[in-house]
């Protein structure tokens, strides 16, 4: 069986789980469990550090409990949002949503939502509906975290990592041998090169770190739906 006891995300979740027990807002884990739409024992393997709470079950604790986002990921010792703890019933966002808009500007991109067809990071529509976080000292609009699968950009960045990224649009310079998310018809996160005929750019390189596994292939630019700049990582591994 795995131990994802190293996890900061569910570190922290036994803690708010703890909390929310002692101030009587869950009675148990079926409270709890019903409020993430997910199963007890689920529930019960996330505080057992048998599996990885997730990314949608994440969501909807904050939108519950009034959870900070920036505490679960070991950025904030402060457990709850302004306002405080939120009790059972009170699931209203804060009055003033333009300003809750402001704090959580990074959009979390799950892989159910990668798995859409109509994916438009420049559309206010979509990302009005995608769940939000914010980091110290990241700030700007149209910025997405997307979680890192597989190893091909090890050691820069590996498998269950998150990276926090910039939404570009189409025309905007890129930088050679820079780090970014590509969409065509999957989602890769990538360095680039770009690959002109003359002036224009007709191919992108996309390069793994792991370059003694991963060898590097090329995109037509029309294929290209979408192109987002790695602005930092999220991780959970521990120093060592």
């Amino acid at each position: 069986m795995a131990d994802f006891s190293n996890n900061i995300v569910n570190q922290r979740f036994r803690q708010v789980y703890v909390e929310l027990e002692k101030n009587k807002v869950i009675k148990g884990k079926s409270d709890i469990a019903d409020k993430l739409k997910t199963y007890n024992h689920v529930i019960n393997s996330i505080l057992k550090a048998k599996r990885n709470i997730t990314v949608d079950q994440l969501s909807k604790l904050f939108d519950h409990y009034n959870i900070n986002s920036n505490f679960m990921f070991g950025l904030s010792d402060e457990m709850f949002r302004e306002g405080g703890l939120r009790l059972e019933g009170m699931e209203t966002r804060y009055k003033d949503e333009r300003e809750f808009g402001r704090m959580a500007n990074i959009s979390i991109v799950d892989k159910k939502v990668r798995a859409g067809d109509a994916l438009d990071f420049g559309n206010p529509a979509f990302v009005s509906e995608l769940p939000k976080f914010s980091l110290p000292n990241v700030s700007g609009e149209n910025l997405f975290a997307f979680e890192v699968d597989g190893e091909s950009m090890m050691p820069t960045l590996t498998h269950g990592d998150w990276v926090v990224c910039e939404y570009l649009e189409r025309n905007t310079p890129i930088y050679d041998n820079h780090v970014y998310v590509i969409a065509t018809d999957s989602f890769v996160t990538k360095r680039v090169q770009q690959i002109k005929h003359g002036q224009t750019l007709k191919e992108i390189r996309l390069i793994s770190d792991n370059h003694q596994v991963y060898q590097p292939y090329q995109v037509p630019v029309e294929e290209v739906r979408q192109l987002l700049k790695v602005k930092c990582r999220l991780t959970s591994h521990a120093i060592s």
